[in-house]
């Protein structure tokens, strides 16, 4: 490819670079995209507010510009707060959604897992469909040039492990279109990944200072802190809770399962301990669902297991009813299955996104409360909200 037939006549990337080098050359700055130091394990707290200021706090200059770090990329200068922004996943545009930037989005790495009917109940809220549509997997270098965003909230060595990028790639894309700054953070079980991980709201947070939306941020983070507290207040003794096995199967008459283990602390799985269940492979040699592992339980296995309940991804786009009567109903009319605790209960649900936000932790929350507990919060189907959607809405829209 031609790189010189992919420069844009804009400012703000080629702008962004003259600045790195002429900061660089000056000594003013360690680096525009350098490794930092490694920096210390986050804490339990999800939100964590006072996180290392080294990490998530910008650092300002005399030109007014700021630096924001995370692991893999270290530190990155930003002249100007980002207007065009790309996410690979919908963890990562949620956040920027969260942040009342949902018109600067350019496409998606994945469309495929970036669910977006929560904002349909957010009055305000809302992303441009057609733009993802039009970009629903940008992972290219190509690509890249062509959106020529200010900022690519991807983990690089995402790229390099998954989609046979090499490092020279990662820097000719942060050196003539923007930088990377993003962390693989939905499960914490790939070997490639032996770097720091970060809780959900960590990496919120530090979304949030590249968008310089710390208003935002904190808003958000104080919603979440009381709606879990409210949650963990009605949950019954740990005693009485169910034990849940989390498993990932796409087929509406399933076989065999890929499972996943809630002790692994991936924002994926938030809610789940948020709500405090008892994992079904505790104790279990059975490991988690990984790019190297790919394990199947079939429904003998499951037996020997059986859950209280069972949980399955890879069916989001389908609605609660869709889910019963199609892979429920399956399992109640299979000769194994249908011995399971779980299916003689109807307690098999739909078991979240893989890659999880901000706003969506907020729904998915809400929504494995009543599956778990639905003497306490109601059934999955009950119109009983947990949360306030209007007070959502009004943060990301400003309107707070």
């Amino acid at each position: 490819m031609d790189d010189d037939s992919t420069e844009s006549d804009g400012p703000t990337r080629r702008t962004y670079m003259r600045y790195c080098e002429a900061v660089v050359g000056g000594g003013l700055l360690a680096g525009c995209t350098s490794n930092s130091e490694t920096t210390p394990s986050p804490t339990e707290s999800e939100t964590n507010s006072s996180t290392d200021a080294s990490t998530n706090e910008a650092t300002e200059t005399e030109e007014s510009s700021y630096t924001v770090s995370m692991e893999p990329v270290g530190t990155v200068a930003f002249e100007s707060v980002p207007e065009r922004w790309i996410a690979y996943d919908g963890a990562y545009a949620d956040m920027a959604v969260a942040l009342g930037q949902a018109d600067g989005m350019t496409g998606i790495g994945g469309a495929d897992r970036y669910y977006t009917a929560v904002y349909d109940e957010l009055p305000g809220v809302s992303v441009d469909r057609e733009t993802i549509e039009a970009n629903p997997e940008v992972r290219t270098k190509e690509q890249f040039y062509e959106l020529e965003n200010d900022v690519h909230l991807y983990d690089p060595e995402m790229l390099i492990n998954w989609f046979d990028w090499d490092r020279d790639d990662v820097d000719e894309i942060a050196t003539n279109v923007a930088p990377f700054l993003g962390n693989l953070i939905f499960r914490r079980s790939d070997d490639w990944h032996d770097y720091r991980y970060y809780t959900l709201y960590e990496a919120f947070e530090t979304v949030a200072t590249v968008f310089q939306e710390r208003e935002r941020y904190e808003a958000f983070a104080q919603l979440h802190d009381e709606f879990v507290t409210v949650i963990q207040e009605g949950l019954p003794p740990a005693d009485e809770r169910p034990s849940v096995l989390l498993t990932f199967e796409g087929a509406d008459e399933p076989e065999a399962f890929s499972p996943y283990r809630l002790d692994d602390e991936g924002t994926s799985k938030k809610q789940w301990r948020d709500l405090g269940v008892d994992d079904a492979l505790a104790g279990t040699d059975i490991e988690n669902l990984s790019t190297t592992n790919r394990g199947k339980l079939d429904y003998e296995n499951l037996l020997e297991i059986d859950p209280d309940v069972l949980l399955v991804r890879g069916h989001e786009r389908a609605s609660a009813a869709e889910f019963r009567e199609t892979v429920l109903a399956f399992m109640e009319s299979h000769p194994v299955a249908s011995e399971l605790t779980a299916v003689q209960n109807g307690q098999v649900y739909r078991g979240g996104y893989l890659h999880q936000g901000p706003i969506q932790n907020l729904f998915l929350t809400e929504r494995g409360a009543k599956q778990l507990y639905p003497d306490v919060f109601g059934g999955e189907e009950s119109d009983e909200r947990l949360f306030d959607r209007q007070r959502v809405a009004d943060i990301v829209t400003g309107d707070r």
